[in-house]
């Protein structure tokens, strides 16, 4: 069916009278494969019979197989949003109709209603994005990874290499004019040049099952906030070259969203998060190109709509997009930073709040000893472990996978934040020493404040990684903590002036 003869059926699901009585207007959502009607408390979302080069809807057949894929793949994560798949039939008096006794003339996916405003580019510029907001989305993103399907077929080198040519064509329409063909050249050269050198670890990844059926198109205006909880949507279901692909470069979309945005310290909170649940840090070398190919896609993209709309700040979004997959590929060299303390000293959120400002984007890995003795004991990170876990074995060994971790996070080119109380020389001394073995920058910082301080803030925790109570801290307060030749911080007062001494000190 050529689109102009679905203007009957456009016609139908414009009209108020369509959804029964009370419904008295119907807006309309067009993109350039589908169409989206809103009438009460659903959303109709038809898809336009159109055959472009990477989807084909121009018949029945192959629209009904799309509503159906779309509504599978997005019930792994919306299942309270994706209600079904109804026909739209041709009754024997020739009319359509919803769901209506004849023949299927069209199909629709049909969706429970939500506030534009719950969006997440709408909170985002609204600046109604919070912490928790990006702990849960982050989790979210975890669970649909872990479940995803394999798909080993698809991904690794060739399907990348693909991404990049197909970047390379598209940036093309727009030479000369929107993109300098120099610009655009080098950023080519210098991804097919960044897929050389990754090839094995893409290789390994996808033959490890890191290549999996993924959400595809996981930018902020694909998540909402429903009854509480971020909730990914509009996965993509019509075509595998873009669902089908390695988990990090799913999760890569995300945070060069977050970043473009202006919220590169979201982005450092839901990369930390996702890591904390997944491990996946051998994939972490690959991170900047996949954010440069999320960023070159959403140049041309942008520059194709500004072609079509004539739109001004279109346009210079494209250009931003371009110069932020440039550079993607030119990170900055990593470095080991130890924050080290006693519980309640505030060195979890002064690490928290510096990582963002360190290294390749988006940010430095956070190693937390207190996340890292949770998933030791496979346990989620806010569940409190009995007194085992805290057993000197125990200890021991989480240290030791803190070293062996920040080690593996810094051979990929990644920069790593080390908390923990590091109350004995020998901790420190182990840290210390990776930095040198590894030649990378090593800085320490001491957190330092008063006993009714320290209490004071344990004793107003919730949801917290860390299990320290007000009695643990007395017993930390007795230790010999023997010499200590890390830049002591004086963090009794104010998070904002503790914040700004650290990275006054480190130079950032």
């Amino acid at each position: 069916m050529p689109p102009e003869q679905q203007s009957d059926v456009f016609a139908l699901l414009s009209n108020p009278a369509t959804y029964g009585p009370g419904i008295r207007h119907v807006r309309r959502i067009d993109t350039h494969i589908s169409a989206v009607f809103i009438a009460g408390d659903r959303a109709y979302k038809l898809k336009r019979a159109v055959h472009l080069p990477f989807v084909d809807f121009s018949t029945l057949a192959a629209r009904h197989r799309a509503c159906l894929a779309e509504l599978a793949v997005n019930r792994r994560t919306a299942p309270d949003l994706y209600l079904g798949v109804m026909a739209i039939t041709r009754e024997d008096d020739g009319s359509l109709a919803l769901g209506g006794e004849g023949q299927p003339e069209d199909w629709l996916v049909i969706m429970r209603r939500f506030d534009d405003q719950d969006l997440f580019d709408r909170m985002a510029s609204a600046g109604r994005l919070t912490r928790p907001h990006a702990l849960a989305l982050a989790d979210a993103v975890a669970d649909l990874h872990e479940k995803a399907a394999l798909r080993p077929q698809w991904g690794g080198e060739a399907c990348l290499g693909q991404t990049i040519d197909g970047n390379a064509v598209c940036f093309a329409q727009f030479i000369p004019g929107l993109f300098d063909a120099v610009a655009t050249g080098r950023l080519t050269e210098h991804s097919l040049a960044w897929l050389v050198r990754l090839t094995p670890l893409l290789e390994a990844r996808r033959a490890s099952g890191k290549v999996r059926l993924c959400h595809g198109d996981l930018h902020l205006g694909n998540i909402c906030l429903f009854e509480g909880r971020p909730t990914l949507f509009d996965a993509i279901e019509f075509n595998d070259e873009f669902a089908c692909i390695d988990v990090l470069y799913d999760l890569a979309f995300l945070l060069m969203d977050l970043q473009a945005q202006g919220m590169g310290e979201m982005a450092n909170w839901v990369f930390n998060r996702y890591l904390e649940r997944t491990a996946d840090f051998a994939g972490l070398a690959a991170l900047p190109l996949f954010l440069s190919l999320r960023a070159a896609i959403r140049a041309h993209v942008s520059a194709a709509m500004a072609a079509s709309a004539d739109d001004r700040a279109l346009e210079s979004n494209a250009v931003a997009y371009l110069g932020r997959a440039t550079a993607y590929l030119s990170p900055p060299p990593p470095r080991l930073l130890a924050v080290g303390g006693l519980s309640g000293s505030g060195k979890s959120r002064l690490g928290r709040s510096l990582a963002p400002l360190i290294g390749a984007a988006p940010g430095a890995v956070l190693l937390r000893t207190d996340v890292l003795r949770k998933r030791l004991m496979g346990v989620e990170p806010e569940t409190r472990l009995p007194p085992e876990g805290y057993s000197p074995d125990m200890t021991e060994r989480t240290y030791r996978t803190l070293c062996e971790e920040t080690e593996r996070v810094l051979a990929t080119g990644q920069s790593v934040v080390a908390d923990a109380v590091f109350a004995k020389p020998a901790q420190r001394a182990a840290i210390e020493e990776i930095g040198r073995r590894m030649a990378v920058p090593f800085d320490g910082l001491w957190l330092e404040a008063s006993p009714e301080v320290m209490r004071g803030r344990i004793e107003a925790r919730r949801g917290n990684a860390s299990d320290a109570t007000a009695a643990i801290l007395e017993r930390q307060l007795t230790y010999d903590l023997g010499h200590i030749g890390w830049h002591r911080v004086d963090s009794s007062g104010a998070k904002r002036a503790t914040f700004g001494n650290a990275r006054l000190y480190l130079g950032l």
